[in-house]
């Protein structure tokens, strides 16, 4: 197989900001009275807001208002960086500057909005290395479905088994792999499931191992 397309989540992958929706769910959940705990913060990562809402009226009830959660969980996030700012997880621009020395097109699909997604990526100077950056909400289905990264790659003007896919979540895996990309996955806050270590093409643990795994399939 022939790379000739790099298709990225952002959250945990590009930036180190995995950790922090985890966090600010959790506080956003227990300041309207639900007791989030950190293992329902990691199983929602990168989840459409449909599953997502049926995640939290499972977990807490029918009158449970997952979208008043999440606005504030919105507000305490934004606040926080705005006053601390944001970091590029380790290795992420010495990857996505190898890509582009390479002439590999390079997307990302993240469940963030696009603005939003770009002005982060623009803080950490990393914007200027993306070719596209798309997001869950200019398609049908968010993650699992693979519906991002088949928009994805077709912005790419690639065929997604051209493409290798970067994730850190099992929902991101699951949707990347159902697109038809080789997908890595780059562990961020937790390692690969027995479920989940069936559909990934690699581990790799850094994101300058990926470098290596670019690098021979070219």
């Amino acid at each position: 197989m022939r790379i000739k397309g790099v298709i990225s989540d952002m959250d945990g992958v590009i930036l180190d900001s995995e950790k922090l929706y985890v966090r600010f769910w959790c506080e956003a959940a227990r300041f309207y009275g639900y007791p989030m705990e950190r293992r329902h913060a990691l199983e929602i990562r990168s989840m459409a807001r449909p599953l997502t809402r049926a995640k939290f009226r499972g977990w807490f009830g029918e009158d449970c208002d997952c979208d008043v959660i999440r606005v504030k969980r919105g507000e305490l996030m934004d606040s926080y960086i705005e006053e601390h700012g944001i970091e590029a997880k380790a290795g992420a621009g010495e990857l996505l500057a190898f890509l582009k020395e390479n002439g590999i097109k390079t997307a990302l699909a993240t469940a963030t909005p696009v603005e939003k997604a770009k002005r982060l990526l623009s803080t950490v100077g990393l914007l200027e290395y993306f070719d596209e950056v798309t997001s869950a909400k200019e398609v049908k289905n968010g993650k699992p479905a693979p519906d991002v990264y088949l928009f994805a790659a077709s912005r790419l003007g690639l065929d997604p088994r051209e493409c290798l896919a970067l994730e850190d979540s099992p929902n991101g895996v699951r949707s990347a792999s159902a697109a038809g990309c080789a997908t890595v996955m780059v562990p961020d806050l937790d390692e690969p499931s027995e479920e989940i270590k069936p559909l990934l093409f690699a581990v790799a643990k850094n994101l300058s191992e990926v470098i290596k795994i670019v690098h021979e399939s070219q």
